[in-house]
């Protein structure tokens, strides 16, 4: 049953491969392949300099592609800053103080404005330099679909909206994934994507400090994993040290792998929105999906994708509504 499911995903990617958008909906493979041929190698070997010198950028890069996708689309409305009164999705609750890497992308920028002026979107940086960082953490590669064009406005309500809380409710993430287009499978697989990177004490106090027990599988995980629960409590007391880190999986913090559900099905996820996708699956599809990754990574990397994928084509901008910018965090004037 496993082999069949794997050789379904597999049929599906090869689907996503051959799909191509042409001028009215412009994402393709190799898109800049006459007018930027060097674009993925630019963005590939900066984003390698980058996580090697600092790990955790993997995750930073990963993260700002997810919020950039989720507010109106996968159109680098993120990495606008606040100007003229607008005020930039930076600023909104999800993200203060918590998205990084934008050096990153705006070193990227430059230099691909000196090799290809007004050519490479914003938008298509922050896609290939997800992917990058994905590769580069032990995870999986795959071909990205370029062509999208860069947003002239932010939307700071959008990103509020939009955005899953870090203690958002199983029937809550469900419904901010059927939002942009995405099922419960996809939001099972991206999900994944927190088997790197951190998270600050405000995003986890109220899952170590929740009164009531998280019931699955009849038995009070709540109780019985103290230890995880002790670990997390000298981290992040009751009040206070808001800003200290803990990493979303305390085992293989750095590498990309399937560790985020074996964590999950010991009851040890970090973020309350983690843990609710099994404590609050009544039905248990999500489960099985969670214990089939646990057991299966190269099943896992295989859905990653197919999730990656669908998500970077959410509401892309084409010619005539986009821009190409030429700094990532300001509008052409």
């Amino acid at each position: 049953m496993e082999y069949n499911r794997l050789s379904l995903i597999m049929l599906l990617l090869i689907m996503y491969s051959s799909r191509t958008w042409t001028s009215d909906g412009a994402l393709v493979y190799e898109y800049y392949k006459e007018t930027c041929p060097l674009a993925e190698d630019i963005v590939s070997h900066n984003v390698a300099v980058e996580v090697l010198r600092d790990p955790r950028l993997a995750a930073s890069l990963l993260r700002l592609h997810f919020h950039d996708c989720f507010v109106q689309g996968c159109d680098a409305s993120v990495l606008l800053d606040s100007v003229d009164g607008t005020v930039s999705e930076k600023q909104a609750v999800p993200n203060l103080n918590s998205l990084r890497g934008f050096e990153v992308i705006d070193k990227i920028k430059y230099l691909l404005e000196k090799e290809c002026p007004l050519t490479v979107s914003c938008a298509d940086i922050l896609t290939m330099a997800a992917r990058d960082a994905v590769q580069l953490r032990g995870g999986p590669r795959w071909e990205v679909l370029l062509g999208r064009k860069d947003s002239p406005k932010s939307s700071f309500n959008g990103a509020n909206q939009f955005l899953p809380s870090p203690n958002s409710s199983l029937e809550v993430l469900i419904e901010n994934f059927k939002e942009q287009g995405l099922d419960i499978e996809d939001l099972v697989a991206l999900s994944g994507s927190h088997t790197i990177g951190r998270a600050r004490c405000v995003s986890f106090r109220k899952r170590i400090y929740e009164p009531k027990p998280e019931y699955y599988y009849g038995y009070d995980r709540y109780k019985r994993y103290t230890t995880f629960r002790r670990v997390l409590r000298s981290i992040c007391p009751v009040s206070g040290r808001d800003n200290k880190f803990a990493p979303l999986d305390f085992e293989t913090p750095t590498r990309f792998d399937n560790h985020y559900y074996i964590n999950l099905l010991q009851g040890n996820g970090l973020l309350g929105s983690d843990n609710v996708l099994l404590s609050q699956d009544l039905e248990g599809k999500i489960r099985e999906q969670v214990w089939a990754y646990a057991s299966n990574e190269k099943l896992f990397f295989a859905s990653f994708i197919k999730s990656m994928i669908k998500m970077g084509n959410i509401d892309v901008l084409t010619e005539n509504e986009g821009e190409v910018r030429r700094h990532c965090r300001f509008v052409n004037p």
